[in-house]
């Protein structure tokens, strides 16, 4: 298996499990203490990964199938890749907002096509795959009219700000990562920001 064998199309409502199991992986946390506060009687018996997958089932809202694309290999899921367009008015965290998710909102890049979920499975990682998945965010960000790119990267997960780095994403800002047990990460969380 090579990053050529992969293949990448628009998910579908059918993807919403494998989307939720790859934003797990993604978001080293931050998803799973999201998925843990819905306060709906319809999510109450759920675990994390079905509370995902009932999320991205939804349509006409950003964390939803229609904003991810996958990536496959022979016809099986091996990635993901879910971004939406920034509007003109982000960055400003309301002052009664969840003080464990301030520091993400805060770090939100106006007019740029953010990439708030990239991820491969383990076998995955590591054989250029995701970096094909970045090539296909950057085709994604042209057609969308988009000139800027942006994500957020944990400081402590020094292999993907390398890797980040490498393809030309710049540090904008960076806030404090709130601790909480379910979140993996420490440290800072970094506003990266590729202009094109």
């Amino acid at each position: 298996m090579s990053a050529n064998d992969v293949t990448f199309r628009p998910a579908t409502r059918a993807d919403a499990r494998v989307i939720a199991e790859l934003f797990q992986i993604s978001s080293e946390g931050v998803a799973d203490y999201v998925w843990s506060k819905i306060d709906d009687p319809e999510y109450a018996d759920l675990d994390l990964v079905e509370r995902g997958e009932k999320r991205y089932s939804r349509e006409d809202v950003d964390f939803s199938y229609q904003n991810c694309d996958v990536a496959e290999i022979d016809g099986e899921p091996v990635g993901m890749l879910h971004a939406y367009v920034m509007g003109d008015d982000v960055g400003n965290a309301p002052d009664d907002m969840d003080p464990v998710l301030r520091p993400y909102a805060e770090l939100e890049e106006p007019k740029s096509l953010y990439i708030s979920g990239l991820a491969l499975f383990d076998e995955y990682r590591g054989s250029g795959v995701g970096t094909r998945l970045l090539d296909f965010a950057y085709k994604r960000a042209r057609a969308e009219g988009m000139k800027k790119i942006s994500l957020i990267c944990f400081e402590e997960n020094e292999g993907a700000c390398r890797l980040y780095q490498r393809e030309g994403f710049k540090e904008r800002a960076r806030r404090t990562v709130v601790p909480h047990p379910l979140i993996r990460h420490g440290g800072d969380a970094i506003l990266m920001v590729r202009e094109d």
